[in-house]
């Protein structure tokens, strides 16, 4: 069978990979084509494009490049046409997808979508699209089947989190030799995850290090985004104690002692490996005031807390993330008895979640549609 994906973020690029894989056990003669990133070019080489060139994040930033994102969305069209896949696959990234999933129906192409867009949150009025373009719907929070199959009457199938196996399944690493290979203090770490988008690590990461010669007992290290490479973060780098690592971002919160992190899958992340965090936000004034508007019914940002329906991790968003408030926030997932609090929550949080095999579980969906 012909597959075609289209995943626009890095956390799509992971789960995609893991869908190819789990998709190849299944289908010996499986073949790809798919907008990703290294991680699907790790399992096939046929890479339309990459989620570098692709992300956009708020709404002034996705109004300033609408010239680029149509052009991206007819060459989509054209590219379809000409590998004639069996099935498309959309993961996440509803802007883009749900646009592509629109003609795509028309066209007579067989649609599933893997990692619902956010419609609980905002842009809700996108149920009908989704009712009208997508045969098939995979969600991965629990609290989603019975948004969609009770408040909708739209069937969809929960399949697991996808990041439960990603973590679990990846290479155990040995904390000495890590620390050697990145020349690495003893000192306990706190991981600084700013997001992988130039425009969020601009507006993140230079408050997050505003805390650093607070904590001297400790190093921070910043976890580098695939998509960026050194040269762009060596500006915020300007103390000591800092430490930058690309691409293992895993590696690093399975040794670190707390984080720092940018709102989004990463929070969720962190919160798997065990480790307390503070949950960060800041976007452009408009995009902030714009998404205030919006998103009205919902009480958190952070996947964590949406997902066990109670604050378990701070959320610092907007004016409130400034380094007085980090501070205080950072010391507090430092001590010993509020950190019992964390693990306890987060064991809690996995077990909601619904264990291993997500990948595994879309993977024979759409194997079993496609017979």
């Amino acid at each position: 069978m012909k597959y075609y994906i289209i995943a626009g973020e890095a956390s799509g690029d992971l789960h995609g990979s893991n869908l190819m894989k789990a998709l190849k056990k299944r289908d010996a003669h499986a073949e790809f084509r798919f907008w990703g990133g290294d991680l699907m070019l790790d399992v096939s080489n046929c890479l339309v494009k990459h989620f570098k060139d692709l992300a956009f994040m708020g709404f002034l930033e996705v109004v300033l490049n609408l010239r680029t994102i149509t052009k991206n969305l007819n060459f989509c069209k054209k590219d379809i046409v000409q590998y004639e896949p069996n099935i498309l696959i959309f993961i996440d990234y509803p802007g883009f997808n749900l646009r592509i999933a629109k003609w795509a129906k028309q066209k007579g192409y067989k649609t599933h979508y893997y990692i619902s867009p956010q419609i609980w949150a905002w842009k809700e009025s996108r149920i009908k699209s989704i009712k009208r373009d997508i045969d098939k719907m995979y969600v991965i929070l629990p609290f989603e089947k019975q948004f969609y199959e009770k408040k909708h009457n739209y069937p969809v199938n929960f399949v697991g989190h996808p990041l439960i196996d990603a973590i679990t399944e990846r290479e155990q690493i040995d904390e000495n030799k890590f620390r050697a290979k990145y020349q690495l203090s003893e000192k306990p770490i706190i991981a600084l995850l700013p997001g992988s988008r130039k425009q969020e690590i601009r507006k993140m990461l230079r408050t997050m290090l505003g805390v650093v010669d607070y904590f001297s007992d400790y190093q921070f290290i910043i976890a580098g985004a695939p998509s960026q490479d050194f040269k762009f973060y060596q500006e915020f780098i300007d103390k000591t104690n800092i430490q930058f690592i690309s691409n293992k971002t895993y590696d690093l919160l399975s040794v670190s002692t707390a984080a720092l992190v940018a709102s989004g899958t990463a929070t969720l992340e962190t919160a798997l490996f065990k480790v307390p965090e503070v949950v960060c936000y800041k976007g452009s004034w408009l995009s902030y005031n714009i998404g205030k508007r919006l998103v009205k019914h919902i009480k958190y940002i952070s996947l964590v807390n949406l997902i066990m329906d109670k604050k378990v991790v701070t959320e610092l968003i907007q004016d409130d993330f400034n380094e007085k408030n980090l501070k205080k926030e950072l010391s507090i997932i430092l001590d010993e008895f509020e950190r019992t609090k964390f693990f306890i929550s987060f064991y809690e949080l996995e077990k909601k979640l619904g264990g291993k095999g997500a990948s595994d579980n879309v993977a024979q969906h759409i194997y079993d549609s496609l017979q």
